[in-house]
């Protein structure tokens, strides 16, 4: 059975300080940038094409935090802090539904409850206190 490879990342504003959530699909549940890995390319290069794929946005810093196997999807989740600095370029695109900057505290409170995207953004949030 083949293990799919999926990058996410807790975007954090380096001027306020905030973290983004996003919405896709139509789920009205607030969650993590995310994607899959293509053949042959690295961690970090799929942080950076995803980010710039859904945010129009490009990193300053890009830290691993952790990887958690997702047995219902066969999934590896390697999860990343990547820091931005100005926001002038942002633009989701139509993979995202709505997009909203959070202050640490409310993103704590509007994450979807449950989920992997929460159990990453705890643990990180956790580490920075």
């Amino acid at each position: 059975m083949r293990i799919e490879k999926v990058i996410s990342m807790i975007v954090v504003n380096q001027q306020t300080d905030e973290i983004l959530l996003i919405q896709q699909y139509g789920r009205k549940k607030n969650i993590l940038v995310a994607g899959y890995l293509y053949q042959g390319e690295n961690l970090k290069t799929a942080v950076k094409r995803e980010l710039a794929e859904e945010t129009g946005l490009t990193p300053t810093a890009i830290h691993f935090n952790r990887s958690k196997f997702y047995q219902p999807s066969n999934t590896l989740m390697c999860n990343f802090t990547v820091v931005v600095d100005g926001l002038e370029d942002f633009k989701v695109n139509n993979e995202v539904d709505r997009y909203a900057w959070f202050s640490r505290s409310k993103a704590q409170e509007a994450i979807w409850p449950g989920s992997l995207a929460e159990e990453f953004l705890l643990a990180y949030l956790n580490e920075k206190n």
